[in-house]
């Protein structure tokens, strides 16, 4: 059975740790805290900042995996080269995590090497340049930092006077020690999606029933599967996933997130392992999970097909305050609701609007998928976080 380095140890890597030992597989979990979710359920854990990149090598060179599966953007990535070089498989490739932990390096390899159609865009190293960039595409825009997760450092520029603003949050919000932003025109879209997208190392590329979700503060709410979307978008969005994934290489699942406009499908990110929003497939929407589907397709254990078999909604549950050792009440509310499941991920310590949680709801395809999430936006209302 395979030795996997799991670099990031949050609720994604969490899911990923479970699915990989109900198949024997040896896992050791690394991040920048002790008892983070992952490290619950694996065999072994390690604490460093994975920026250090002699920290990095001295764990590879310790454990000597089979796989390295990272989860979060935070790494000193180049090192994968390096380790690919001997004999390490880097998933889904040192190029595909070295690519996607920027967004500079994405947005590039999709607009100006594979000619997705995007937003218009700008980087930025100074508030100066950034103001520039706004007066370029326009406004309202949205800024991100190129290194960041989870909509940290994110926000909207409405007005001129947004603009020191969306930069300090955006430095402040950045991962690693890339000081740029993107600032990107607002597209007038009318709904996101993410298509989990999954390459094989002997097979076809497979995609999961696109799934829709909402954000706020630039971090998801809630997602839903099925997104409702026309055939001729889905196809465009699935053309645009097969030619990016292909160009970065490798065997694995990518959350690609597309804008859906009436001008057609826009590319927008990319992340390359299981997405925040496909956790609405631990509802038992698919025949596999997001988690399932990753680890199968890094060991090359073939997968013949992914089948819709129910609609299914996530809503996450957040804290309210910093705690230390934090608590939860409702937890039997929840267990009490029909065709309803929830995780709770097991932080060790809570802040304003930290993702604490999930509550999960399915019913049949025939079901309204508006039906399905506000059950699920319900449901993660019971619980408290204190």
């Amino acid at each position: 059975m395979a030795k996997i380095l799991l670099l990031g140890s949050g609720e994604l890597g969490k899911e990923f740790v479970i699915a990989a030992q109900r198949i024997g597989q040896t896992i050791i979990a690394v991040d920048s805290y002790a008892n983070a979710p992952a490290m619950q359920v694996a065999h072994d854990f390690e604490v460093i900042n994975m920026l250090d990149g002699d920290a990095l090598d001295k764990i590879v060179a310790k454990h000597q995996p089979d796989f390295i599966v990272p989860e979060i953007e935070a790494i000193r990535t180049e090192r994968f080269y390096d380790y690919e070089k001997q004999g390490i498989t880097v998933v889904p490739s040192a190029k595909a995590a070295n690519f996607t932990m920027n967004r500079k390096a994405i947005r590039d390899l999709a607009d100006k090497e594979l000619g997705l159609k995007t937003a218009e865009y700008r980087y930025a190293t100074t508030a100066e340049e950034l103001r520039k960039g706004v007066l370029e595409v326009g406004i309202p825009c949205v800024v991100k930092p190129l290194m960041s997760s989870s909509g940290k450092g994110q926000s909207t520029i409405k007005t001129e006077a947004d603009i020191e603003k969306a930069w300090e949050y955006a430095v402040a919000g950045s991962r690693g020690d890339v000081i740029e932003v993107i600032v990107e025109a607002f597209v007038k879209f009318n709904s996101e999606i993410t298509l989990l997208t999954v390459t094989q190392n002997n097979n076809r590329t497979l995609f999961c029933a696109p799934i829709g979700h909402r954000q706020e503060r630039g971090d998801y709410q809630e997602s839903w599967q099925p997104a409702r979307i026309s055939d001729k978008d889905l196809y465009e969005a699935q053309d645009m996933a097969e030619k990016v994934t292909e160009a970065l290489g490798g065997a694995g699942l990518f959350g690609v997130e597309f804008f859906i406009a009436d001008d057609g499908v826009y590319f927008s990110e990319l992340s390359p392992r299981p997405h925040d929003t496909g956790m609405v497939t631990l509802a038992g929407t698919q025949n596999f999970n997001e988690f399932e589907l990753h680890l199968r397709a890094i060991l090359s254990l073939p997968i013949a097909e992914i089948t819709l078999e129910k609609t299914g909604a996530s809503a996450v549950i957040l804290a309210s305050e910093n705690n230390s050792n934090p608590t939860y009440t409702g937890i039997e509310k929840i267990a009490a609701l029909p065709k309803t499941d929830f995780r709770i991920f097991g932080k060790p310590s809570s802040r304003p609007y930290r993702r604490m949680g999930v509550a999960l709801t399915n019913d049949t395809l025939e079901t309204p998928i508006e039906e399905v999430v506000k059950r699920a936006i319900q449901a993660a209302s019971l619980v408290i976080v204190d």
